[in-house]
């Protein structure tokens, strides 16, 4: 069994280089101990912050993010200690104003939410509110395993409210892209829910529709669909003006533990324990690619077992043409959304449990077993013409759209607008 097939030469692929690591004031990561594990990262939709979950008493590390550490040189290996006054080691010295919360209990997810100016609730009691959140307002939100998930203003650290309604332990957050404040939460209870934060929490709707353990959830550009995946093979999609279940998507051998769309909302890619992430067509249902971690690929039956090659997270780069998945084979691989038979960079990251871009696709943070969290080096190509003017279409058109123009379009120019071909 390996990791690239044999056509492949690993040594032609790039490697991506550690930008910086994120450790808490106590010093280096403690070893693969029971709690320690980094289960959750997030960033602020505008890049000004990072968030991750460690350490069994639920402690959130919330730390400003300078632009300039998208920027350092190769192999820097820049240590940024968090904490009340922390400072960036080998910086200038001042303060960059990170903060500790603690939770209380073991978080499992966090999210990081803002509302925009002039985005309504969608309540309709609108006449008395307990919280009005500011236009420049930074909320956090976490997941815990209790089931209850906690609400904190991020500059101030102050708790706002509790959201109680699962019956287990709170998996997965993410807030609507739109500025609306809306939150979904996926649980091991086997469902969805919808809160509107600018209603006071209150809970919107109940999503049911998984039979087995609902393990992530992630939004469209727009908000108007949401893809839940979980145990048991399950991909769903739904839609989220009327909370209805749009499709299954049908592919994946074992458990889906982690799914994104890409920035124009033309594709949607899932990790799996069955070692392989898929992209998707989310308007048609069909696979578009299949990027694969262990070589030859297990048989159906065997897809999930121990075969140390389960893949853990899953992310879309905001340039639209690199995905980065983690994997049990301790590499961290970015790929082309245009090329699934070998990644385009790979760096070492042991036993790394989550992942995501920054909002300006720079660099990547990766969360660790240990407690660490790593910032990792994307790949930064200048994106072609071409496939800006694709992105530029797809935010506002869905694939039967694109297909109603097939007969006055290029072949090759359709295909290349629905994603069936990478030139």
């Amino acid at each position: 069994m390996a990791s690239f097939p044999h056509a492949v030469n690993e040594d032609a692929i790039a490697p991506s280089y550690l930008v910086s690591e994120l450790r808490p004031p106590s010093g280096p990561p403690r070893g693969l101990k029971s709690g320690c594990e980094v289960r959750a990262v997030a960033w602020s939709p505008d890049g000004t912050f990072v968030a991750w979950a460690q350490g069994p008493r639920g402690t959130v590390r919330l730390l400003p993010w300078s632009p300039r550490l998208n920027n350092l040189p190769s192999g820097s290996g820049e240590v940024i200690a968090d904490g009340d006054g922390a400072v960036v080691e080998g910086g200038d010295g001042n303060d960059v104003g990170g903060r500790t919360i603690e939770c209380g209990e073991t978080v499992w997810s966090l999210a990081l939410g803002s509302p925009l100016p002039g985005k309504t609730s969608r309540c309709i009691n609108i006449e008395f509110h307990r919280f009005r959140f500011d236009d420049d307002a930074l909320v956090l939100a976490t997941g815990l395993a209790s089931g209850r998930i906690k609400i904190w203003d991020v500059f101030t650290g102050k708790f706002l409210l509790y959201l109680m309604d699962h019956t287990a332990i709170v998996q997965d957050l993410t807030f609507a892209p739109d500025g609306s404040l809306m939150l979904v939460s996926a649980s091991r209870d086997k469902t969805l829910r919808v809160w509107d934060l600018k209603d006071d929490g209150n809970m919107v709707k109940v999503l049911k529709g998984h039979h087995k353990w609902v393990n992530a959830s992630a939004f469209s550009l727009d908000a108007s669909m949401l893809c839940s995946v979980g145990a048991g093979k399950s991909v769903l999609l739904w839609e989220m003006e009327h909370f209805t279940l749009l499709r299954r998507l049908e592919g994946h051998l074992n458990d889906v533990v982690a799914c994104e769309f890409s920035p124009d909302g033309a594709l949607l890619a899932t990790a799996s324990h069955d070692t392989r992430c898929i992209l998707w067509d989310p308007y048609t249902g069909t696979a578009v690619a299949s990027f694969g971690h262990l070589f030859p690929a297990p048989s159906p039956i065997f897809a999930g077992g121990a075969n140390y090659h389960w893949v853990r997270a899953v992310a879309f780069s905001r340039d639209g043409l690199h995905v980065a998945s983690l994997a049990d084979d301790g590499l961290l691989r970015f790929w082309h959304v245009g090329d699934d038979s070998a990644p385009v960079a790979v760096a070492n990251v042991p036993n790394g449990q989550c992942c995501a871009f920054s909002p300006n696709g720079h660099v990547l943070l990766a969360g660790r077993q240990d407690g660490g969290v790593g910032v990792w080096a994307a790949p930064r190509d200048v994106g072609p013409l071409q496939h800006l003017c694709r992105m530029s279409l797809r935010r506002v058109s869905s694939t039967q759209q694109v297909d109603a123009m097939a007969d006055t379009l290029p072949g090759k120019m359709h295909r290349y607008l629905t994603y069936r071909s990478s030139e």
